[in-house]
This record gives structure tokens, C-alpha cells and sequence, in this order.
């Protein structure tokens, strides 16, 4: 764990029209290469006319009837995504509606017999921009990256997502923080600014199994136990609690002398006593941080923007500063730290750095230098007004690039290929009607959790992939 200076080890498209005849396809292959391919000048660097959508939309109303069955299928718990755009256009609206998600049932989505046509998709979008002016206090918050990096250059067909699997809208604050349990798909954890932290599954049926209260103020930080038995929490109450998932208990607290700002499990370091083994002290309140497989080294973040190497003795727990890195030019406050055991860009262990100010960093680690970090790329998102956090996607990042996904202050999660020309952003998903704090994939990298401001966990549904 790790308080004010010390480190301590203890997307969807528009579903088509209804089923009326569709126009015949083409059969000149020069007449459909001729469509597919956007129309561009001689320069390289020109972007496709702005016309491409419009072909693209001419091109699915001529797809097979089977394509257009398949593109009807996208649903959330058997609902259309757009019935869930307009739920929140009514969230917001304060108006009542039988259809909203209440406390008592979240975690579901119940179906609907409604079948809902391209028409019903373009008319629900005229509907959000006509009521721009309603949603603009709750539902976006201003960007300053630039147009060219908010628009999705490329599509990832193995980051295409089917829908919203569930939704958890029972925690009335902001949920700043959420995680997956360890080498597991269905238990899904999420702590939030009232000081609750709620225990989920995300397999059928969706439930809260378990809501651990305690904490006075915001909850930073939480991990899980290598067993998924235990979760150990920090707050700004100063504290640190290990609570006991199953019987829902608190069964230790630890208190410091400041807030509590981030923690791990260590794989080496029996917590059940709750003592101090080792402290380091580093320069700056430390506020993310991860270890490495090995349990060897320790990388913390800290609220100037400076990453530390620390490595530890397994066998007598003692910490000693090894590095601290200064690439990050700005000096803002690190959300988050996460370590990865090998990358195909880098072809070595690799770190993923988020600062507060929106700065993205991608370092190698070289273990032969007790965890020295040189950076490789960097990336510039929106400045937001959140602690937003970022993670790899590792699965994917394995066979095709280097992938990682985000939450942002316009509410909605994007993904960006770092390996790509200028970081191309190559998938985004929209739902959510407040800034994106969290996001978490799970173990099979087949459902992504998402958490915002206003208290709403949305679980995505990945697409199948050959």
C-alpha cells in the first residue's frame, strides 16, 4: 500500500431497416471495388472523402439478408443499444419510465418484444441532438484533443464489441475504481467516493453478491488476494481494510498517518498480521502502483509524475530505490501504473503509464538494469477533470500490435493501437452519460467493465473472433 509519500509492502451501428425488400446487390466487381475503396489525391497523407459514410451505409442496405439478420442480432440482455441511449436521455430528464434499471434489479437488463428498425436508430439520434442543450451539464464534458485524434482511423475487427452484457446503476456515487478478480471471468469488483465497495457477478444471472462497507471517505485503491477470498482497500479515511469477500466481513484495519492512495497484494508478504515489514519513503505523495510477476520489483507513480523502481528483498521484504524516471514531462499526478511480462513491440516486459493531464506513456523495462524504463511512445488524450485510468489489452496485444483501452472525460471508452502511425485510435464505445473513470477487462478478455461519474458500471460483451 501506499499513502501520502510512502511506499509499504504488506459500438454499435444502426440496425437496418425493417424487413422490406432489399435493392439488389451488384455483381460488377469493378463497380464494388470502386465503392469500397474511398476516393484520395495523390497524397499520401489525404484523408478519405467525407462522403465514404455514405457509401458505407449504401453498402450494408446491399448486403445478403443473412448479413442484415446478423446486424439485428446486436442487443444488450436482449435490448437494442438504442433503447438504452434513450434511458438515459430520460435518467437525465428526471421522467419517470417503466423501463428504467433500479437498485433493486441492477445488475439486469430486461427484454423487450420491441424490434427496433434503422429508422428508430437515426430518429433516437436526432432526438440526443436536439436535446444538446439538456445533456451538456451531465453527459459530455469539453475535449481538447484535436478532431484527427478523436476519430477512429482504423477498425480493429477483434476489438468489436456485440453489446452491453449488464449494467450495475446501484451505487449513487462515483465510482472511481474497478477490477476484475484474478485469473477469473465472473467476479467483478467496484469501490466507490461514498466509501462502499460492492462485489458483483457478471455471469447469468448478473447480482450483487456483496456490498463491504466501512470506509468513511472516497476509496482509492483495491486488490485481490492471489485466491480471490480476500480484497484489501484503501481510502482517504487513512485506512487500509482486508475484508473477507464470502462472509462479507471487515477482519483486519490497518491505520496510517495519511491518506491511503493505492495497494497491492504482495506474492512474498503474509498480510494476516497487519505489521510494517519495510518502508520506503519517496519523494511525493505516491498514487498508483503495480508489481511484477516476480514480486522483485515494485513501480510506483507519484502526484508529481515521476516513476520509481523499487526492488525487493523476498526474503527479508526490505525495499531500496533503484530508479526514478523522469520522462513524464508534465507534473501531473500518476492514476494509473500497470505492468505487463512481454510485448511484441518491445519484445520485453513493458509498463503503461496515465497521468491526470491526460498523458499516456509506454516504457520497456529492462530487467537486467533492476528495472530501468525508457520510453518508447507516448500519447496525448483529452485533459480531463477526473482521475481517469487506462489498461492493456494483453490478449490481443499478444498476436497484433499494442492495444489499450481508456475511459475519457466526454464519456465515452476508446481504444488507441499503439503500435500504429499516431496512435490510432481504433474502436470507441458509447453509453455512458458521465465521465469515464474505470475501465477492467476480465480474465478471458471477453467482457469489459467500464465505470463512470455518476455511479453506473456498464459490462461490455466482446464479439466472437475466429
Amino acid at each position: 500500500m501506499a499513502d501520502d509519500s510512502t511506499a509499504t509492502a504488506s459500438a454499435s451501428a444502426p440496425a437496418p431497416a425493417s424487413p422490406c425488400s432489399a435493392p439488389s446487390r451488384p455483381t460488377d466487381p469493378d463497380f464494388l471495388s470502386c465503392v469500397l475503396q474511398p476516393p484520395t489525391s495523390s497524397s499520401s497523407t489525404s484523408r478519405p472523402d467525407p462522403d465514404y459514410a455514405a457509401l458505407r451505409r449504401l453498402l450494408l442496405r446491399r448486403k445478403s439478408s443473412s448479413a442484415l439478420n446478423h446486424r439485428m442480432e446486436w442487443r444488450c440482455n436482449g435490448k437494442g443499444y438504442v433503447a438504452y441511449r434513450n434511458f438515459l436521455l430520460r435518467r437525465i430528464e428526471a421522467a419517470s419510465s417503466s423501463a428504467h434499471s433500479t437498485p433493486s434489479n441492477s445488475g439486469r437488463w430486461f427484454a423487450s418484444p420491441t424490434t427496433f428498425s434503422e429508422a428508430d436508430s437515426w430518429s433516437s439520434i436526432r432526438d440526443l441532438r436536439s436535446n444538446s442543450g439538456k445533456l451538456s451539464r451531465t453527459m459530455s464534458v469539453s475535449s481538447k484533443q484535436s478532431e484527427p485524434e478523436r476519430h477512429v482511423r482504423f477498425a480493429e475487427p477483434a476489438y468489436s464489441f456485440v453489446g452491453m452484457h449488464c449494467i450495475f446503476d446501484n451505487c449513487k456515487a462515483s465510482v472511481t475504481v474497478l477490477q476484475f478478480g484474478r485469473t477469473n471471468s465472473d467476479l467483478l469488483a467496484y469501490g466507490s467516493s461514498d466509501g462502499s465497495l460492492t462485489v458483483c457477478q457478471v455471469s447469468e444471472p448478473p447480482s450483487v453478491l456483496q456490498k463491504l462497507t466501512g470506509h468513511s471517505k472516497d476509496i482509492t485503491d483495491f486488490d485481490f488476494s492471489s485466491n480471490n477470498q480476500y480484497i484489501a482497500s484503501c481510502s482517504m479515511d487513512k485506512t487500509v481494510r482486508v475484508w473477507e469477500i464470502s462472509k462479507g466481513t471487515c477482519i483486519r484495519v490497518v491505520y496510517g498517518v495519511s491518506s491511503q492512495l493505492c495497494i497491492c497484494f504482495h506474492p512474498a508478504i503474509n498480510f494476516s498480521t497487519g505489521r510494517v515489514i519495510s518502508k520506503l519513503t519517496c519523494d511525493n505523495a505516491v498514487t498508483a502502483l503495480d508489481i511484477d510477476h516476480t514480486g522483485q520489483l515494485i513501480f510506483a507513480g507519484d502526484a508529481q509524475g515521476y516513476i520509481y523502481t523499487i526492488s525487493v528483498n523476498s526474503h527479508t521484504g526490505s525495499l531500496s530505490r533503484t530508479h526514478k524516471n523522469k520522462s513524464c514531462k508534465s507534473k501531473s499526478s500518476i492514476t494509473t501504473i500497470q505492468y505487463r511480462t512481454f510485448s511484441l513491440v518491445a519484445r520485453c516486459p513493458v509498463l503503461l503509464s496515465c497521468a491526470q493531464d491526460g498523458n499516456l506513456y509506454f516504457f520497456s523495462i529492462a530487467t537486467n538494469s533492476h528495472g530501468y524504463l525508457t520510453l518508447i511512445c507516448s500519447l496525448k488524450l483529452a485533459s480531463p477533470v477526473q482521475n481517469i485510468r487506462a489498461s492493456f489489452c494483453p490478449l490481443l496485444s499478444l498476436e497484433k500490435g499494442e492495444f489499450i483501452v481508456t475511459g475519457s472525460g466526454d464519456s465515452n471508452v476508446y481504444f488507441y493501437d499503439l503500435a500504429r502511425p499516431k496512435n490510432s485510435c481504433v474502436n470507441k464505445l458509447q453509453g455512458h452519460g458521465s465521465p469515464v473513470m474505470g475501465v477492467a477487462w476480465n480474465h478471458g478478455e471477453n467482457l469489459l467493465a467500464s465505470s463512470d461519474s455518476d455511479g453506473t458500471v456498464i459490462v461490455w460483451k466482446r464479439a466472437k473472433t475466429n
